[in-house]
């Protein structure tokens, strides 16, 4: 639950994730209020006023403020108000009657799904947009919505939210052949969507940013690296394991921080493995699982990293063992995906693909209890092509039956709330069925 008082901002505007037929009406709307500077009637004014109050934040009152009944000039009008009227308009309140400060305590409670449409009302609503002020705010008020973004087609992402359960479909990535085809991992850390792939020479990092709606290449890590386990926790990610360039397992691992672009080489673990699987747990990051060094044979132990001792511990038996129990035929383990993990509460959720189980882990007994089934339709080769993560306060899975020419992908979600999986399907759209590559963002 969201603390304090609550700023309802009436939405005319439709969203940016709707259909692109509406963004013709969009811009009419747009134009129609950011030209608006009808004055308020004195009722009227009594009322924001009232509504606006900073006791009612004291209170945790709830104000609610109507777009229609305020004055969003575009920046040039307010320049020009402020020539002819002496400077009385402030060219940075945003909304005019309100003053900037409750004007963005007004924005950081509308769905950010809306923010595009806000940003297209002038250079004032469209700067502080893509300043990433207002995601700085929420994140330490705590305000998160989380989204998923996933690619079933090479080069081509898409974006869910599952509160509106609405589509976004991101620009398409722009890069050789060589990227297109290599093998990729992806992590969503602070307002960015990290990809990692392989060009022709060297790895490469490109960054979708969410407060421009574009792609750009990304800041190069300390160690370049492949097949590694990763997971971020608000604006940093940390990264472990996989391969260097001339294919060298390694054990080192590095965070990277959003708000700076930077990466830092942190401690290396205990053992070096490749292929594993990472997750923040109780404010520490755990990688699990992997290949080890001159063993084919999938490890079975587990490393915790303490951020604030950096320091790594080594727990044995810690990976919830093979796909399908003891008695399924053994896949050779580079042939397998790594772990497929989500953490929920603080709580340790595995998905196994050969038995379409969940299981949670015990965090006291170091075992894993099998809790129930996961979606029907969501198939996988050997994990590969199913997405199991963390989103929000739920499990996401996203898959779906393959067909010859096409297939369905499906987006099912649980909240686990200690009985046995009940599905809830979100969405369902034509689409590849093979998930290359998914996150999850909170922001």
């Amino acid at each position: 639950m969201l603390e304090g008082p609550s700023y309802l901002v009436s939405r005319e505007l439709p969203s940016s994730c709707e259909q692109e037929s509406k963004w013709i009406y969009n811009t009419h709307r747009v134009m129609e209020l950011s030209n608006n500077k009808r004055p308020l009637a004195d009722g009227e004014e009594l009322t924001l006023r009232k509504a606006c109050k900073l006791s009612d934040a004291v209170l945790g009152g709830e104000a609610v403020v109507d777009l229609n009944g305020l004055s969003l000039s575009p920046a040039k009008d307010q320049s020009n108000d402020q020539h002819h009227e002496g400077g009385n308009s402030d060219s940075s309140s945003l909304i005019n009657q309100l003053g900037r400060d409750n004007s963005i305590s007004c924005l950081l409670r509308c769905s950010r799904s809306d923010y595009g449409s806000i940003a297209s009302l002038n250079k004032n609503f469209r700067s502080l947009i893509r300043s990433g002020e207002l995601y700085t705010l929420r994140r330490k008020m705590d305000i998160v919505e989380h989204w998923v973004y996933f690619s079933c087609n090479l080069l081509e992402w898409e974006a869910f939210d599952p509160d509106r359960r609405r589509w976004m479909h991101l620009p398409r990535m722009t890069s050789n052949d060589c990227f297109m085809c290599s093998d990729k991992e992806s992590l969503a850390v602070g307002t960015e969507l990290l990809v990692f792939g392989k060009e022709i020479t060297s790895h490469v990092i490109y960054r979708y940013s969410i407060l421009t709606n574009t792609w750009s290449s990304g800041t190069k890590m300390n160690t370049p690296r492949c097949l590694f386990g990763s997971a971020s926790r608000g604006e940093i990610a940390i990264l472990a394991g996989g391969c260097d360039p001339r294919g060298n397992i390694l054990n080192s691992a590095e965070l990277y921080n959003s708000e700076t672009g930077t990466w830092l080489t942190l401690p290396s673990m205990n053992k070096p493995r490749k292929m594993c699987s990472g997750v923040f747990m109780d404010g520490k990051f755990y990688v699990i699982g992997g290949i080890g060094v001159g063993d084919p044979k999938q490890l079975t132990s587990g490393e915790v990293y303490d951020l604030e001792k950096t320091t790594w511990t080594e727990i044995p038996n810690m990976f919830p063992g093979r796909n399908g129990g003891a008695g399924a035929a053994e896949a050779p383990a580079a042939a397998e995906a790594p772990p497929l993990l989500a953490v929920v509460n603080n709580i340790l959720y595995a998905a196994d693909y050969a038995e379409k189980e969940v299981r949670k882990y015990d965090k006291e007994k170091n075992v894993w209890v099998a809790v129930g089934r996961l979606p029907e339709r969501a198939v996988s080769m050997n994990g590969w092509g199913l997405a199991f993560r963390a989103c929000g306060d739920r499990l996401i899975v996203i898959g779906g039956p393959r067909v010859l020419g096409g297939g369905t992908i499906e987006l099912n979600s649980w909240v686990p709330d200690g009985s046995s999986p009940q599905w809830d399907l979100l969405a369902r759209k034509p689409s590849g069925s093979f998930v290359y590559n998914c996150a999850v963002m909170g922001c």
